[in-house]
This record gives structure tokens, sequence and C-alpha cells, in this order.
């Protein structure tokens, strides 16, 4: 984008002399100091209304011409050249979700747990841009399935591909947690986020989810962790003997408070839902709260003008010299 700019603007107040001097002219052209009386008018000819004559009476207003065109030079003119630079600070943000057996508890009708938890991801993946994004899963055990990476594409695909019975059953949350500081401590970014997703207790691994997150606050990582599943009982899909999948009713277990205390000591929040809308809206209010830094600066390149004006000026006024001098020239 390109714009006309002066840069002196002040010089534009001498502007007000040009009718001062115009005033004076005609007021020394009135009183007689501009004309030679002869004794006859045969002695120069009848030249009222010749060109010559015109100049000479108006000379005057092309050293006017000239005196604005070095007004003009003084402001400065310029020509700016604007070219926005916008600058974006992704962050790093690793899910890790647990795909124990109890995801598979029918709660989040019409769907279980897991497979409602993994279409309101693939959401939230979609609605982000310039984070790298990694995905961690666990059960009794822990494996990285993504690292953080900005090929959404390929995130989306390892998350669909995550299923109940990858991993060894149980909820080890600890190591869980502890694993997924260990893929995202190194990171550069600013921030660093991990998105906890669980529907149990704490029953299996060798680390502590307390001591884990002590760590995490260590490496100044904060954790969001979210509490899935519905408050008292939830139907259960369970096979018989002869294979046909019957719903048994058990109690849902979520150690809130830990997963509050989780989220307390690393500056995180802690949510929980019990249906689809909720955890939709947990989501959206995580990507609210964790939005992308962007910055951006306005940089302007100056090409200035102000020799056009002061050379116009001086050809103006050189000119007019030039011509009273020759071939405008009149009597002393």
């Amino acid at each position: 984008m390109s714009e006309l700019h002066f840069a002196n603007k002040a010089y534009f107040f001498l502007l007000a002399i040009i009718p001062l001097l115009i005033l004076w002219n005609i007021f020394l052209s009135r009183r007689g100091k501009r004309f030679i009386f002869f004794s006859s008018s045969r002695i120069i000819g009848n030249t009222d209304h010749t060109l010559k004559t015109f100049f000479i009476k108006n000379l005057f207003y092309f050293k006017l011409v000239a005196f604005a065109l070095f007004i003009l030079a003084l402001t400065r003119p310029q020509i700016l050249n604007y070219s926005d630079k916008e600058n974006r600070k992704g962050i790093d943000i690793l899910i890790t979700l647990d795909i124990s057996g109890s995801m598979a508890a029918e709660d989040f009708q019409p769907r279980n747990r897991l497979t409602v938890a993994k279409e309101v991801i693939s959401d939230f993946i979609k609605k982000r841009s310039n984070d790298r994004l990694g995905l961690v899963t666990f059960a009794g055990q822990c494996y990285t399935r993504c690292p953080l990476t900005v090929d959404y594409d390929i995130l989306r695909y390892f998350l669909n591909q995550s299923n109940i019975g990858d991993i060894e059953d149980g909820t080890a949350l600890g190591v869980a947690l502890a694993t997924s500081v260990n893929r995202i401590r190194h990171s550069k970014s600013k921030s660093k986020i991990i998105i906890l997703l669980t529907d149990g207790v704490n029953n299996r691994g060798e680390i502590d989810p307390k001591d884990a997150a002590q760590i995490a606050k260590d490496f100044n990582i904060k954790v969001y962790t979210i509490g899935v599943g519905t408050r008292g009982q939830a139907p259960y899909p369970v096979p018989d003997e002869f294979g046909n999948i019957q719903h048994v009713m058990l109690e849902v277990q979520i150690d809130e408070d830990l997963l509050k205390y989780i989220a307390n000591t690393t500056g995180g929040l802690y949510f929980r839902a019990t249906d689809r809308v909720q955890l939709q809206n947990i989501f959206k209010e995580i990507d609210r709260w964790e939005k992308t830094e962007i910055s951006s600066r306005r940089i302007s390149h100056a090409r200035d003008l102000y020799f056009y004006p002061l050379l116009l000026g001086f050809l103006f006024l050189l000119i007019a010299e030039f011509l009273k001098r020759t071939f405008l020239r009149t009597l002393p």
C-alpha cells in the first residue's frame, strides 16, 4: 500500500505569505511604481494587448509559483510504501488420551467415551494453526503415538487408529503424565500444554501421578485434566458366554481430587465431562484460553520527492529572471 506523506507539514503555513505578496504587488501597481510616463504613446507603439506585455505584467506571478514550489519542497513530500508483517508464535500441545477398557462405557450415547473423545479431539485439532500437536495414549502402559508435529493429517490418522485393547489394560496415570512431560519438556515454545483425558483411577505403573505433576511444574508445563464419565453408574458392554453383548451397569470411578491436584499444581484447569456436549465445550474453552500468539508490525519505506518541486521552483525562477533580462527587458 502506498500513500503520499509530508514529513514537515508545518511549513505549509508559509503559503499564507503568498496572498500578502499579491496584495503588496497590487498596492505598488496602483501607486504607479510600475509605470513610466511618455509624451506620446506613439514612441512605444500600441502594446496593451501583446503577449510580451502580458508576460511583463505577470512576471511577478512566475516568481510566486517558484516561491510556492520552494515551500512545497520544505514540507518534504514522500511516497510511503507500507507492508504489514505478521509473526505467529505457535504453542506446543500434547494430548494424553486414556484408551483403557473403561473408555468403552456407553454413557456418551449413542457412542462410547473413547469414540466421542476422538471425534471431539479431532475437531479441536482442525481448529488449531501454527501449533505443534502430539498424541500419547495410555492404559496399563503408555506409548507415544505421534510426536509433536504440524502435520495435522497424520496426527488425526494416529488418533483414529488408537483403540481399546491396543495396550495392556489398566490406568497408569502417573506413567502417562511423566511420559508426556518427557516428550514436551525439550520444546522451545513459550507455552507447553498437556491435555490429559481419563475416566479412571491410577492403578498401574511405578510413578506417582503427584510426582509427575511436580516434574511438569518444574519444566513450566501446564496440564489441563479432563475427567470423562457420567455421575453414578454407566452401562458397560460385556460379552456373554455366547459372544452376545450385554450391558452391565457399573459404578463410575474417577479420581477427581487427583486430577484437580495435577491441574492446580501445574497452573492448568480441571474439567468434568458427563456427556458429549460438555466435552465439546471443554475443548472450546481450552482453545479459547490457549491461543496462538499473533503479533503484527507495519514496515514503511519512504521515497523522498522534495527535489522535484525544488528543481521545478529553480527552473521557474531562472526562466523568470532570464526573460526579465532578455526578451522581457524593460526600461530602467
